[in-house]
């Protein structure tokens, strides 16, 4: 049985590679293995052990799964290879708050050191590195006990994420991209920055907070219908404008330092909040002269993320994450 967690109402459920061989699922004893072989083994994985047990099921959750699972770690000390797995079968390559999970997991079993350690995830797209490194570190950030993750630098722009037919346009002096499916579904849509933390992410900026779309209203058709065939790859999705699909966001500025956004994940649909969309959000806020450098409070239904942003020479060259998790009984 997977062991539930909350980060910033994201539920994700860990295993360890024993457990889930112990379910009778043949999975490889080496991350990199696994990853390249996911298609054999991960719908029985999900099926296995994202379901809820009674009693954690989220009210207005639209499934009966977990937003992922975590399989991890393949080692006992560190480096600790680790499979983040999105409830479609897929793996993904970045997860923030699926990783602030696996840290909090990783303390309770006594493997995580004070200093912190590095992470290692690996996934099978064709267009990213693999393993994805991370380091994670214990810390307390205004009381509150959790941990950063040092996501690295982003990269901007539509060959970051692989973007296909999207147009170049002008925003607070800066080139960004207009992506003619998010504008036929609105046209107050039409400024959007890709960002590659990790994850590929289409972070579309508005400047009111009334085009903003709902969680509700993302989950009802026809937009829901739409939002998928933009954000997932095919055969669900039409993989446009990126093949292997993209995390949509939309952000809107509301004071110093601080951004409200809404997230529609590739696998997995809108959700309550993500820890690299929001550090996505941060980081496509900074390249337009939306925030500076320094701490950046991005506001999501499931919760505020602390994202830090390291600027050197005019460049960005470091976002971390901070977050925490709890254990779910």
């Amino acid at each position: 049985m997977a062991k539930f967690y909350d980060a910033r109402g994201n539920i994700y459920g860990v295993v360890s590679p024993r457990q889930v061989c112990e379910a009778g699922i043949n999975l490889p004893a080496s991350a990199e293995d696994a990853a390249s072989s996911r298609a054999a083994w991960s719908e029985r994985v999900i099926e296995t052990f994202c379901q809820w047990p009674d009693g954690i099921h989220p009210a207005g959750a639209k499934h009966h799964r977990s937003d992922g699972l975590l399989i991890g770690p393949f080692q006992s000390s560190p480096p600790f290879d680790l499979l983040i797995v999105n409830t479609d079968g897929t793996l993904a390559e970045r997860s923030g708050n699926g990783l602030t999970i696996f840290s909090q997991a990783l303390l309770e079993q006594g493997l995580l050191p004070q200093e912190g350690a590095p992470l290692q995830v690996h996934h099978d797209k064709q267009d990213a590195q693999s393993p994805v490194p991370i380091s994670i570190k214990p810390a307390e950030v205004a009381g509150v006990q959790g941990f950063w993750l040092d996501l690295g630098q982003p990269g901007f722009g539509p060959a970051a994420v692989s973007a296909l037919g999207v147009e170049p346009v002008p925003f607070n002096g800066v080139q960004i991209s207009r992506v003619r499916p998010l504008v036929q579904l609105d046209p107050a849509w039409a400024h959007s920055q890709f960002v590659r933390i990790g994850n590929p992410h289409c972070v579309t900026l508005l400047e009111d907070e009334a085009a903003l779309p709902s969680n509700e209203q993302m989950l009802e058709s026809p937009l829901a219908d739409s939002l998928t065939a933009i954000a997932y790859a095919m055969p669900t999705g039409a993989g446009q404008p990126c093949p292997a699909g993209v995390n949509l966001q939309w952000a809107t500025r509301v004071g110093d330092q601080r951004i409200v956004a809404r997230v529609f994940e590739r696998g997995e649909g809108p959700t309550a909040s993500s820890g690299t969309s929001a550090s996505a959000v941060a980081s496509a806020a900074w390249r337009v002269g939306w925030v500076s450098a320094g701490e950046v409070q991005v506001v999501m239904p499931g919760g505020t993320a602390p994202v830090l942003l390291e600027e050197e020479q005019g460049e960005l060259v470091r976002v971390r994450l901070f977050g925490t998790a709890r254990l779910i009984d």
